[in-house]
């Protein structure tokens, strides 16, 4: 510690700092090369030696946990912003597009995800979407928006299976966009149709 007591605050922020810039250059290496990605690559980007990212990230793994975990908590972010919509089957078209492009976008780094981390304890992230899609759809059903026979669990599955199906539709780059559409014309009860 220096004379002035300021020993201790600085590499505090240093450290914060260098994991933000961690987890940035992670989001944007894993994009594009997929989550076999090269972790000296993620620290080069982020401007630290490689020590540094093994410092904050001993593993593949936790990385990759700590970005999935910042996605998951953003999405679930915004589902509680959209909580607060004017309307509550507009909060849900919306939140569902985004939950689509997350899905398409996080397919390849979820499972590699759930394949390293077999067996170790993590934040369950389908409990967490699930929570948010609960909220979205029960706002929607009790205002008479959204089919009162449908479940978050077969909403999202409906929306992952569109991902699943387009993530490779180069050929069609709004095929995505319209079975959503099409989606959500069931999803909404008859009275809002």
């Amino acid at each position: 510690m220096t004379p002035a007591g300021h020993g201790t605050r600085r590499p505090r922020t240093d450290a914060r700092r260098n994991r933000e810039r961690l987890l940035a250059a992670a989001r944007e290496v894993f994009a594009e090369a997929g989550p076999d990605a090269s972790l000296n690559e993620i620290a080069r980007r982020a401007d630290v030696g490689p020590g540094t990212l093994y410092r904050h990230f001993p593993t593949r793994h936790a990385l990759l946990t700590a970005v999935v975990r910042d996605r998951v908590e953003t999405l679930c972010e915004q589902a509680a912003e959209l909580l607060t919509a004017d309307r509550a089957d507009d909060g849900l078209d919306r939140w569902l597009r985004i939950f689509l492009a997350h899905a398409r976008t996080s397919q390849g780094l979820t499972g590699a995800w759930l394949v390293e981390g077999a067996g170790e304890p993590a934040f369950d992230c389908h409990r967490m979407i699930l929570d948010a899609a609960t909220a979205l759809l029960t706002r929607a059903q009790r205002h008479g928006t959204a089919r009162p026979d449908l479940t978050p669990a077969d909403l999202l599955q409906l929306v992952v299976g569109i991902a699943l199906s387009t993530a490779r539709a180069e050929d069609d780059p709004a095929r995505s966009e319209r079975l959503l559409a099409i989606t959500l014309d069931a999803v909404h009860s008859p009275a809002r149709r």
